[in-house]
């Protein structure tokens, strides 16, 4: 298969694939339908450990649906909680932090991320990395909150030690306004 540049959501995801290790400990910072939580599942095998994170109870419940559907639900714990509540809950270092923000698919639009919450729950994010640890943040500037996101965290991750993170910030520059972007940041 050629190499392809693909959106946001790809990058997280071949991200994912590199990164993740059998017996590993990651976290969904946002769970959403349960998708990005399952391939979490998948990659860190039996021993592994998935926690996820949603403030909705029907992305929880969706979510759960769709791991217990694929034999996963044993290895993951899901909370319907804010991410921001990642260090009450995790305790332990983690290999990959993934954040997919705005709102859940096919769900109210009017529930997105928040700024506020999103940047204590990536601060806590980056907290909880193992050494060469990732973390990826795709955010989408096509509504208002989500463009507020974006700001912040471009700011914020400009910010972090060069000695202690690697930042990268994947734009399309040519696929025009709110089109989504992806962070990712890897701990030294």
């Amino acid at each position: 298969m050629p190499f392809m540049l693909r959106s946001a959501r790809f990058l997280a995801a071949e991200i994912m694939e590199k990164v993740i290790r059998e017996g590993d400990s990651v976290i969904d910072a946002t769970m959403g339908n349960g998708h990005d939580t399952l391939k979490l599942a998948t990659l860190v095998g039996e021993f592994g450990h998935v926690t996820g994170f949603d403030i909705q109870p029907e992305a929880v419940a969706k979510t759960r649906a769709l791991l217990e559907e694929n034999g996963v639900l044993q290895r993951c714990d899901l909370y319907s909680v804010g991410h921001e509540h990642m260090p009450e809950l995790v305790k332990t270092p983690v290999r990959m932090v993934i954040f997919n923000l705005g709102w859940l698919p096919g769900g109210d639009k009017h529930v997105t991320t928040r700024c506020e919450t999103t940047l204590r729950a990536v601060d806590a994010a980056l907290e909880l990395l193992e050494k060469d640890g990732v973390c990826t943040v795709c955010v989408y500037p096509g509504h208002e909150e989500g463009e507020r996101e974006r700001k912040l965290l471009t700011e914020h991750f400009a910010c972090l030690r060069p000695q202690e993170y690697n930042v990268l910030h994947q734009v399309f520059v040519n696929a025009g306004p709110g089109a989504p972007e992806c962070f990712v940041i890897q701990k030294q």
